[in-house]
């Protein structure tokens, strides 16, 4: 593979995974903290209405899994096209 074409799979790969993790919050923030937040709070998490924790909690809790998944990822598209540190 040349250089430009490694540089271009390997853009392309980081792409996807953002698209991936991007994708991923928008469900849960606005998808389930906004639009679904209603039906959502017919059910409990804890004493609250789902929705409402959706909202304030869920969203939050869910940047920060995708932040560690991210580096995890991040790390192995790294190590396979061999742009990893040492």
């Amino acid at each position: 593979m040349q250089m430009t074409e490694k540089a271009a799979a390997y853009w392309k790969a980081n792409v996807r995974l953002l698209t991936i993790c991007l994708v991923i919050w928008f469900v849960v923030s606005f998808g389930l903290g906004i639009f679904l937040a209603q039906p959502l709070n017919n059910f409990s998490l804890g004493g609250y209405p789902l929705g409402f924790w959706f909202a304030q909690q869920g969203s939050i809790y869910t940047f920060i899994a995708l932040i560690f998944f991210y580096v995890y990822k991040m790390n192995q598209i790294d190590r396979e096209f061999d742009v990893h540190e040492e």
